[in-house]
């Protein structure tokens, strides 16, 4: 029998982990199930990750990145045994809602999830600003100092105005091929 105020029908639900630890989380909730015999009941452990563009040694790197850190997702019927097995897997802090009873996350929120992470168009991590002053290190342009004037960041690229002839001339480059001074 279910306790009073747990939700009997299946949903997802965002269990807190400690940081870092999201991917262990994870491996051990399913090696628990399967040992457990609790696949009738928890159905899916995910971390939500998004791939991003980073530059690692002056080269692009693809990288996948936590949408959450902490937090991991559970497809699962609550009940007083599903709770038990999530709630005392190692590393995990609790169930997101209120006092022991664990909050279903909103549909909306999971279809928003699940289509970010499911996402081809690759984010780039630009550390840049408008205003901020920049060397091009790369190309024609290589040596000149700027200040950033647009970032496209679904394009990598910056728009850097470049002083030329006593005026700023706007030069369209790749995040690349500019370093922040």
């Amino acid at each position: 029998m279910a306790k009073q105020g747990l939700h009997t029908e299946r949903n997802w639900y965002a269990i807190h982990t400690y940081a870092g630890y999201e991917n262990a989380v994870a491996r051990n909730l399913k090696q628990r199930i399967e040992s457990l015999g609790m696949e009738d009941k928890i159905f899916s452990v995910v971390v939500p990750t998004e791939k991003k563009i980073k530059i690692k040694g002056g080269k692009r790197v693809m990288e996948e990145e936590k949408i959450y850190p902490g937090y991991v997702l559970v497809d699962m019927t609550v009940t007083d045994d599903s709770w038990y097995v999530v709630r005392n897997t190692p590393r995990v802090t609790g169930f997101v809602g209120s006092g022991v009873h664990p909050v279903p996350l909103e549909k909306a929120e999971i279809e928003e999830l699940f289509r970010r992470m499911g996402e081809d168009i690759v984010k780039h991590t630009i550390d840049l600003s408008p205003n901020d002053a920049v060397i091009i290190v790369d190309g024609p342009f290589k040596d000149l100092e700027g200040r950033i004037g647009e970032i496209d960041e679904e394009r990598g690229k910056v728009k850097v105005l470049v002083p030329m002839f006593g005026r700023e001339t706007p030069v369209e480059l790749d995040f690349l091929q500019v370093k922040k001074i």
